[in-house]
C-alpha cells in the first residue's frame, strides 16, 4: 500500500472498527503502515481499576531533535443505528467524491493525512533534520483515563523530549482553512445534592421540598454570567446538564434532588478559583429565602469531578506561524486563531510541549453519515506536508 496516499490510509483505518475501547485492528494497521517509512513503533497497554484496558501507540522516526509530536486518536464513537446509514459505516464507500465511514473526520482522516506528509516528505527530503513522532491512542472518545494522559507519561519515562506538537482533531467549522485551535477553555463538572425530608404534598410544612432547594441553587449558577470573555477566550459559561429526584408521584414530596453541572471557562479562572466561585455562589443562594420562606438555609453536598481540565493557550510563534503559513500557502486563507470548543487531548498535551490543533472540517463528526470529501483529504495532507518543511526549518532558527 502506497503510505503517500491519504485515501487509502482512511480506508484502511475505517474498515477497522475501533469502536472506544477496542483496538479493532486500527493500532496494527497504523503501524504497518509506519514501519516502512523507518518508525519504530511501540504498543503500550494502560489500566485502572474501573476502566477498560487501552492498547496505544508510540511511533519515531528519527533520534536527533528538533522533535515534532503528531497526537491523535483511533477509537471512534459508536455507529448508532447502522440502518441509518446510507453506506456502512465500516465499509469506507467512496461516493460521489466522498468518502462514507465513523472516523473520516474525527479523526481518522486527519491521521491518514499526516501520514501521507510524512511519507511524501521523506520520499522527497529523505529522513527529516530531527524526529517526527505519533502519539495514538484509543481512549480519546472514552473516559480519557488510559490514553493520551499514560501514553505521555509512559513515553516521558522513557526519556522521550517533545519541542511542539500538532493534534490532528477536525478544527475547521466549514473549509479547510478556516481555524487553528491555539488553546482551550478548562472544564470543571460537579454534582450538587439536597437533602430534604419527604412528604405529601398537600402538607407541605411537614415536608422539606428539596426541589425548591436545588432550583435556587442552580439558578446561582447560571447567573450572573461568570465573566465577558477575555482577549483570547470567549466568555465561561454553566450549563446546568440535568436535576433528577427520581420522582414518579405527583403527590409526593421526594427526599432527594441532585444537580449535575459543567463549566466550561476561560483564563479569567483557573480551575481552583472557579471552583472557589461557585462555592460561594452555592452558599450565597443556599441563605436565601424566596422559594423556601421561613425556612433553615439549603443543604448541600457537592462532588467534584475527579479530574478538572485546565485553560491553556500555546504562545509557540515559530509553530504556530509555521502551520498558518502553511495553511496560506496552500489554501490562500488566513486561518482564525481560536480558543473555542470543548476540551480534547491537547490538554494533557500541554504540560509537555506546545501544542495546536488543525484538521479536517468537522461537520459530520459523530453523525449518521460522517463523511469527508476526498478532496479535502488531498489538501489536508498537502497543508501537513508543507508545514513539516516550514517547521523544521523554523524549529532550528
Amino acid at each position: 500500500m502506497n503510505s503517500a496516499n491519504p485515501v487509502d490510509n482512511l480506508a484502511t483505518l475505517i474498515r477497522c472498527p475501533s469502536v472506544t475501547p477496542a483496538e479493532g485492528g486500527a493500532l496494527g494497521a497504523l503501524e504497518a503502515m509506519l514501519a516502512p517509512l523507518g518508525f519504530r513503533t511501540e504498543r503500550m497497554t494502560a489500566r485502572d481499576a474501573g476502566t477498560p484496558d487501552v492498547e496505544n501507540l508510540y511511533a519515531r522516526l528519527g533520534s536527533a531533535g528538533p522533535h515534532l509530536m503528531f497526537a491523535g486518536h483511533t477509537d471512534v464513537v459508536p455507529a448508532g443505528d447502522e440502518a441509518a446509514w446510507t453506506h456502512p459505516p465500516f465499509a469506507a464507500a467512496v461516493v460521489d467524491g466522498k468518502m462514507y465511514g465513523r472516523g473520516a473526520v474525527d479523526m481518522k482522516g486527519g491521521i491518514a493525512c499526516f501520514l501521507a506528509a510524512v511519507a511524501r516528505h521523506v520520499e522527497k527530503h529523505g529522513p527529516p533534520a530531527g524526529s517526527i513522532s505519533f502519539l495514538i491512542t484509543g481512549d480519546e472518545e472514552g473516559p480519557s483515563v488510559n490514553g493520551t494522559v499514560k501514553l505521555l507519561q509512559w513515553a516521558a519515562e522513557r526519556g522521550e523530549r517533545w519541542d511542539a506538537c500538532l493534534v490532528g482533531e477536525p478544527t475547521n467549522p466549514d473549509q479547510l482553512g478556516d481555524m487553528i485551535k491555539i488553546g482551550r477553555r478548562g472544564s470543571v463538572s460537579g454534582t450538587i445534592t439536597v437533602r430534604g425530608v419527604q412528604g405529601h404534598a398537600a402538607y407541605p410544612h411537614l415536608a422539606d421540598n428539596p426541589v425548591r432547594g436545588v432550583l435556587a441553587l442552580a439558578d446561582a449558577l447560571m447567573w450572573p454570567p461568570f465573566d465577558a470573555g477575555t482577549e483570547n477566550f470567549q466568555p465561561s459559561n454553566l450549563e446546568v446538564t440535568t436535576i433528577d429526584v427520581g420522582n414518579p408521584a405527583t403527590n409526593v414530596i421526594p427526599a432527594r434532588a441532585t444537580a449535575r453541572f459543567n463549566i466550561r471557562f476561560n483564563d479569567t479562572w483557573s480551575a481552583e478559583t472557579v471552583q472557589a466561585e461557585i462555592v460561594r455562589r452555592l452558599d450565597e443562594a443556599a441563605a436565601r429565602e424566596r422559594l423556601r420562606p421561613g425556612r433553615a438555609p439549603v443543604s448541600y453536598e457537592i462532588a467534584w469531578a475527579e479530574r478538572p481540565s485546565h485553560v491553556f493557550l500555546t504562545r509557540d510563534e515559530k509553530l504556530i506561524a509555521s502551520l498558518s503559513e502553511a495553511v496560506r500557502a496552500v489554501t490562500g486563507r488566513e486561518p482564525k486563531l481560536s480558543t473555542t470548543g470543548g476540551t480534547s487531548d491537547a490538554r494533557f498535551i500541554k504540560d509537555y510541549c506546545p501544542v495546536v490543533e488543525f484538521g479536517l472540517v468537522g461537520q459530520t463528526m459523530h453523525m449518521v453519515d460522517e463523511r469527508v470529501a476526498l478532496a479535502d483529504l488531498e489538501t489536508l495532507t498537502q497543508i501537513y506536508e508543507t508545514f513539516l518543511e516550514r517547521w523544521f526549518v523554523d524549529a532550528r532558527s
